[in-house]
């Protein structure tokens, strides 16, 4: 998708700190986000959707909150992410519970699952 040129960011609940310990193997992956945002750059935390909102805004061009497609693993991300009034994919981490996710736009066992042209996006 970065080679569309398809903008993407990262919203996390994680705190700067936490979430540079979590993705220092994987630097090459989240250096092709426009932004990332943390738990602690907020005053609201999931559920609410304010970290969704914030991210979307720091784009050029922010888009229509529909046009936005967020991927949660957590029951609070999806609720946060359909507040927002966004588009929110469920990928379920297994040590979490499943409750509230039901209303995901969708559910897939990995992001390895996901097609990017079933959301009008350009394939792999």
């Amino acid at each position: 998708l970065h080679r569309y040129g398809i903008p993407m960011a990262v919203a996390t609940s994680s705190h700067r700190r936490h979430f540079d310990l979590k993705t220092s193997l994987h630097k090459e992956l989240f250096g092709l986000m426009t932004h990332i945002v943390t738990g602690d750059q907020v005053t609201k935390s999931k559920p609410n959707p304010e970290i969704f909102t914030h991210a979307a805004g720091l784009f050029a061009s922010p888009p229509a909150t529909e046009q936005v497609l967020v991927f949660e693993d957590a029951p609070s991300g999806v609720e946060a992410g359909l507040a927002a009034g966004m588009q929110v994919c469920h990928v379920p981490d297994e040590n979490l519970s499943r409750s509230s996710c039901g209303f995901a736009h969708c559910e897939l066992r990995s992001l390895e699952d996901f097609r990017p042209e079933e959301w009008g996006l350009p394939p792999f």
